[in-house]
């Protein structure tokens, strides 16, 4: 029997945990990971080479907008997460055993609930739930939805038992209907088994007029029958939006699908929705079945003290941000990523991963239009000031620290922010179109990553056209990283030793200082005109300014 791409034909291996052994559902699934092992599934594979970083502006732009997609840094909240996932999933499927008749008994159940229409009834009353039900809690972008289901990307979702001739899920996610209809839930549930099982459930009960009773009902008997070993239902706080009576009939039957049919559940959502869990008591202690879980956004400053060692240990603030760092495509990117940045990063973003992330590509954007090609506090600021004022709102209810001002700004929409990312790589490829018209060999790609690549070394960009011109004409055969030695050594000639001389260069305008390496005294000037202590704090960090007073006490 040959079986779609997406479905695993099951291959068993004996659990070392007593009360998973012989079960199939448990056994098909990969092993508990160790942390070590778990951190590499989940770390995102971003691929970058440094010397992307001397790529053409457009091709730089494409590879950062990737990053928004592939960054990914586990944290210890991440590994707490999936380890109540792993938890739910394998103990979901012990009172599901299908090779000791423990499913039959719940599809017997199930049929009995469609025949009577009643979600609690029940002919094997020995049948028992070892289901557990979580919440998770946090603001939009804290990583919620996305570490769900990068945690979940770690298993098999389809597997086929050839022996038992059953297909199993291993987890589902759907979304809580706009309108927090059940009736919308049950249809986005049917439709989702029906992309991955290839069923045809959305047009066997979904066009038919069953009342909610029912598709509930079918719902859970589709749970079992296809051995979903948990359904996640993400954007739970759309329930607000209905009355009070609908809410309550909601998560009446997600307790049923935990208690009764006997499958786990994660509810997935804002602030907003924790009023939701507290609208009665049974509720409540079901949604923390494995304990609720709410991910504030991650703090700049909480010490951890390593015990091997006894001495601190880097916040993960800082082990992010130093992971984060290295992706920079900047042709004068600064390697150390100093305390006045990160501080303006965390000020900026306050922690919330998807805005920390999303202000790092911003500024990267907006330092290839303007021609800096380097990050500074400075430009975050500016970044965040004209790009992400949608967000200005939410920020600041996160700065004040009020519950209240948090839950309300908790669910904002990052639309905005994602038309801005476009609109900067556009202009970027406007910028790119312009640079072309003025550099006689852009429509060569090799010259012109000499041309970068010689740029990002510190040369100035006037004498560097006719040698680049220069080396090209005459060795047309040599690659770039034999031409680039060439290149330098008549960069470093005088003027009238060199073929082609270049007229002195013009001096540079105060305007445009910012664009100049870091370690020009010009730059630290551009940066910090306006504040003069800064200004001298930049150039003593930096060594340029000499100590007098030091100098003479050794001198006496």
């Amino acid at each position: 029997m040959s079986l779609p791409s997406n479905i695993f034909r099951a291959v068993y291996q004996e659990s070392e945990i007593e009360r998973y052994k012989g079960n199939p559902f448990i056994e098909a699934l990969p092993r508990v990971s160790k942390i070590e092992e778990l951190k590499t599934k989940l770390e995102g594979k971003v691929k970058y080479n440094p010397a992307a970083g001397y790529l053409d502006a457009r091709q730089r732009a494409h590879e950062l907008c990737g990053l928004l997609d592939d960054f990914f840094q586990p944290l210890s909240m991440h590994v707490a997460l999936e380890e109540k996932i792993a938890l739910m999933i394998r103990g979901g499927y012990v009172a599901r055993n299908i090779a000791t008749g423990q499913l039959q008994q719940h599809l017997q159940n199930g049929y009995e609930r469609l025949m009577t229409g009643d979600i609690s009834s029940f002919r094997f009353a020995e049948a028992p739930s070892t289901a557990r039900c979580l919440s998770l809690i946090g603001c939009s972008g804290c990583g919620k939805s996305s570490s769900v289901l990068r945690i979940l990307a770690t298993y098999p979702q389809a597997i086929y038992h050839e022996k038992y001739n059953t297909y199993q899920l291993t987890y589902l996610r759907i979304e809580c209907p706009v309108d927090g209809s059940l009736k919308s839930l049950c249809l986005n549930f049917f439709q989702e088994v029906d992309k991955h099982l290839h069923t045809d459930l959305t047009e066997r009960y979904g066009r038919k007029r069953y009342s909610t009773e029912v598709l509930l009902s079918f719902m859970g008997q589709v749970a079992n029958q296809y051995a979903i070993g948990v359904l996640v239902i993400d954007e739970i706080q759309r329930l607000g939006r209905k009355q009070k009576e609908g809410q309550e009939r909601m998560l009446e039957f997600f307790v049923a699908l935990v208690n009764i049919i006997g499958v786990p559940v994660i509810l997935v959502g804002t602030p907003k929705a924790r009023p939701i869990f507290e609208l009665e008591l049974q509720s409540a202690r079901r949604s923390t079945g494995i304990g609720s879980m709410v991910w504030e956004p991650l703090p700049q400053h909480k010490n951890r003290i390593d015990k091997a060692t006894g001495k601190p240990k880097p916040t993960e603030w800082r082990l992010l941000t130093d992971k984060l760092w290295q992706y920079q495509w900047l042709i004068h990117r600064d390697e150390p990523l100093t305390e006045e940045i990160l501080n303006t990063w965390f000020e900026l973003s306050q922690g919330v991963l998807d805005i920390v992330v999303k202000l790092f590509v911003l500024a990267q954007l907006r330092a290839i239009i303007t021609g800096v090609e380097r990050l500074s506090s400075k430009l975050f600021v500016k970044v965040y000031e004209s790009e992400l004022q949608p967000i200005h709102p939410m920020i600041e209810a996160l700065k004040s620290g009020k519950a209240k001002s948090i839950a309300k700004y908790s669910d904002l929409q990052y639309k905005e922010i994602d038309k801005r990312l476009l609109e900067l790589s556009q202009q970027i490829s406007e910028v790119a179109a312009v640079k072309s018209d003025t550099l006689p060999f852009a429509s060569d790609s090799e010259a012109m990553r000499l041309y970068n690549l010689l740029l990002g070394m510190g040369c100035e960009s006037e004498l560097l056209v006719p040698l680049v011109q220069k080396a090209i004409k005459d060795h047309p055969n040599l690659q770039v990283r034999a031409l680039i030695p060439l290149v330098l050594e008549w960069y470093e000639q005088a003027p009238d030793e060199v073929e082609e001389p270049k007229e002195k260069p013009a001096l540079i305008k105060l305007k445009d200082w910012h664009t100049l390496p870091s370690d020009d005294l010009r730059f630290g000037y551009s940066q910090h005109k306006k504040q003069s202590d800064e200004l001298y704090q930049y150039y003593k960090q930096q060594g340029k300014i000499f100590d007098m007073t030091a100098w003479l006490k050794q001198s006496v």
